[in-house]
C-alpha cells in the first residue's frame, strides 16, 4: 500500500500526458453534442471519486450531475430515459458487473457513454464509446490509492473536455502537489501512533473535499478496522455531533476558501467539547490548524484565476490520509495489504 501511495505522482503524470490526445477528441465531440445532464455510475472507492466529480463538474460547467443507483437497473430492471445524458462509468478493474450493466443499459437507452478505468482491455472499456484511461499500472494492494487519485485526474480531464475553465497546464502541476504531500510521511507516521488504540472516529469536511471524507473513512475501515463515520460538516451539525465527547477522534479536511470557513467553525465546536482533532490543510490555511491537537499541513496549493480556492486540493489532501491509514495499520500490527474478507475485485449484481 505504501509503495503504491508513493507511485502516485508518476501515475498522475502518465494519466494526463498519455491521455491528452484522447481527451482533446472527446472535448471536440462533447462541444458538438453537449449533454443536458450527467450520470455517474460506480461502487466503493470509485464511487467516492464520482462524488468528487459531481462537485467538480457542477461547479466548473453548470451541468447537473447525479450518481446512479445501480440497483435500479440490476434489481428493479427499470428503463431510464437517457437520450440527452452523458453516462460515465468508473471502475478500477473495469469488471464491476453491476456498473457494466448500467453502462450497457444507458448506451442502449441513447446516452453518450464514457468509461474511466485502469484496465484498457476490460469489459467496461469495450462497452463504452469513449475511454479515459487511468494509467496507474497494476494495483496490487486491496486498498485502492493510486487508482483513486488517477480517477480524480481523469475527472479533471473530463471537466476540461466539457468546457470547464480548467487548463491542461493547471493539471500538469498536480503531480508536483502530490510529491509535496508525500513529504509529510515522517510526520504522518509519528502522529498516527497517537491513535493506535482508536476504535471509533468521525471524518468530516465539506465541498469538493467531501469525497475525501468518504475515502479517508473507507481506508481506516478496510485497513485498520476502525469504525469511521463520515459526514458533511453541514449534516454533522444536524444530529451526529451529539456523539462527540472528550477525546473522541475527529479528522477534519480544512482547505482555504468557503469550505474552510465551515471547517473553522467545526474545529471550534470540537475543541469546545474536548474532542481529539486532526486537521489536514495546506499552507494557505495553516493558521487555522494551530488550535488542533494534531495537524498535517501541505505546501501551498494555488488555484487558477477565477476558480474556487480549494479546486485543486483533493488529490494532495488525500495522500496524507492514505499514509495515515497505512501507518495506523502498522501501529495496530495489521497488514493493510491483506484486509480480512476483502478481495481486489468485487462483482455485485
Amino acid at each position: 500500500m505504501l509503495d503504491e501511495i508513493r507511485q502516485q505522482p508518476e501515475a498522475l503524470q502518465r494519466t494526463l500526458l498519455e491521455g491528452v490526445a484522447q481527451v482533446e477528441l472527446l472535448r471536440e465531440r462533447l462541444t458538438k453534442k453537449r449533454p443536458r445532464y450527467i450520470v455517474l455510475a460506480a461502487r466503493g472507492t470509485s464511487d467516492n471519486a464520482a462524488q468528487f466529480a459531481r462537485y467538480l463538474i457542477e461547479i466548473t460547467t453548470g451541468i447537473p450531475v447525479s450518481l446512479a443507483a445501480p440497483s435500479v437497473y440490476t434489481l428493479y430492471h427499470a428503463n431510464l430515459q437517457l437520450q440527452d445524458a452523458l453516462l460515465v462509468a468508473v471502475s478500477q478493474s473495469g469488471e464491476s458487473t453491476d456498473i457494466n450493466l448500467v453502462l450497457e443499459s444507458a448506451r442502449n437507452a441513447g446516452a453518450t457513454t464514457v468509461a474511466i478505468t485502469n484496465e484498457p482491455d476490460s469489459t467496461m472499456a469495450k462497452l463504452a464509446e469513449e475511454v479515459i484511461l487511468v494509467r496507474a499500472g497494476r494495483e496490487l494492494s486491496v486498498a485502492a490509492t493510486k487508482t483513486y487519485t488517477g480517477q480524480l485526474m481523469a475527472f479533471y480531464m473530463l471537466a476540461y473536455a466539457l468546457g470547464a475553465s480548467i487548463t491542461l497546464d493547471q493539471l500538469r502541476a498536480l503531480p508536483d502537489t502530490a510529491t509535496g504531500a508525500l513529504g509529510l510521511y515522517d510526520q504522518v507516521k509519528a502522529v498516527s501512533g497517537r491513535y493506535r488504540f482508536m476504535e471509533h472516529a468521525v471524518v468530516v469536511g465539506r465541498g469538493i473535499n467531501y469525497a475525501n471524507v468518504f475515502e479517508f473513512a473507507l481506508k481506516m475501515m478496510e485497513t485498520c478496522y476502525v469504525i469511521a463515520e463520515r459526514f458533511s460538516i453541514a449534516d454533522f451539525h444536524h444530529g451526529p455531533i451529539a456523539m462527540l465527547e472528550k477525546d473522541f477522534p475527529v479528522f477534519l479536511f480544512a482547505p482555504p476558501g468557503v469550505a474552510g470557513e465551515s471547517a473553522e467553525g467545526m474545529l471550534a465546536k470540537a475543541r469546545e467539547l474536548h474532542a481529539e482533532t486532526l486537521v489536514i490543510t495546506d499552507a494557505r490555511n495553516a493558521a487555522m490548524s494551530g488550535v488542533s491537537e494534531s495537524k498535517l499541513v501541505l505546501p501551498e496549493i494555488v488555484p487558477g484565476p477565477g476558480l474556487p480556492d480549494d479546486i485543486f486540493t483533493p488529490i494532495p489532501y488525500i495522500l496524507p490520509a492514505q499514509m495515515f491509514a497505512a501507518c495506523l495499520a502498522e501501529h495496530k500490527q495489521l497488514n493493510p495489504d491483506a484486509p480480512r474478507t476483502l478481495s481486489k475485485v468485487t462483482k455485485t449484481i
